[in-house]
């Protein structure tokens, strides 16, 4: 699992960063895209695709997260 900043760029984008990584994408894609549940599966602009535990859409945040597929594998 890894710590991930997620934060909304001025576009109302939400931005995916894991600083340990020094890697910064924009979610592309969501399993769960509501005020009261949003996360699930997302995936990345790198098609990356990580697993983040469904919470209330509240940003900024840090959240635990898990790779599922690299995107350059």
């Amino acid at each position: 699992m890894a710590k991930v900043m997620l934060r909304e760029n001025d576009e109302g984008k939400v931005l995916f960063y894991v600083a340990k990584k020094d890697m910064e994408e924009i979610i592309e894609s969501l399993e769960f895209d509501t005020e009261e549940k949003w996360g699930g599966k997302v995936e990345l602009t790198n098609d990356d695709v990580w697993f983040i535990e469904p919470m209330e859409k509240k940003f900024p945040a840090e959240v635990s997260a898990k790779i599922l597929f690299r995107g350059d594998d």
